[in-house]
């Protein structure tokens, strides 16, 4: 199962020369980048785990680039993402987002079922992958 979160979750994964050009687009646009990484994508997992401090007022995509590999070789069996912050409305909002880096092997999640009161059915999304303790996942 291929997890579809960000804003290029619908295409194949983005070559390294795709990835530049998306951080150069935000650094263009003034955003600050972040990476992040988790071990959990649950879709309401929005608290990824930060690489480092965000990048302000940076001026060339090599630096991020050099971050991303770093974050690569330190946690390669994590999902990595990289998140463009316009921050020039006096507060941080995010203008983009989307999966640097997946899991070889991706398990997916599965739904529980739950009935309530006067018939009403209730659905939890679950990961596979939760049912292993942390850094045992992928």
């Amino acid at each position: 199962m291929r997890l579809t979160q960000g804003t290029f979750s619908y295409l194949p994964d983005l070559t390294e020369e795709e990835i530049r050009a998306q951080v150069e687009y935000c650094l263009r646009n003034g955003w600050a980048v972040s990476i992040e990484f988790t071990d959990d994508p649950h879709p309401r997992n929005v608290y990824w785990e930060m690489w480092g401090l965000p990048m302000f007022d940076l001026k060339d995509a090599a630096g991020v680039m050099h971050e991303l590999a770093e974050c690569r070789i330190a946690r390669p069996n994590d999902y990595i993402r990289i998140s463009g912050y316009n921050r020039q409305q006096g507060y941080q909002s995010t203008m983009l987002s989307f999966l640097a880096q997946r899991p070889k092997e991706e398990p997916g999640f599965f739904l529980d079922r739950m009935e309530a009161a006067d018939r009403q059915i209730r659905y939890t999304t679950r990961p596979y992958a939760a049912q292993k303790p942390p850094g045992h996942r992928y």
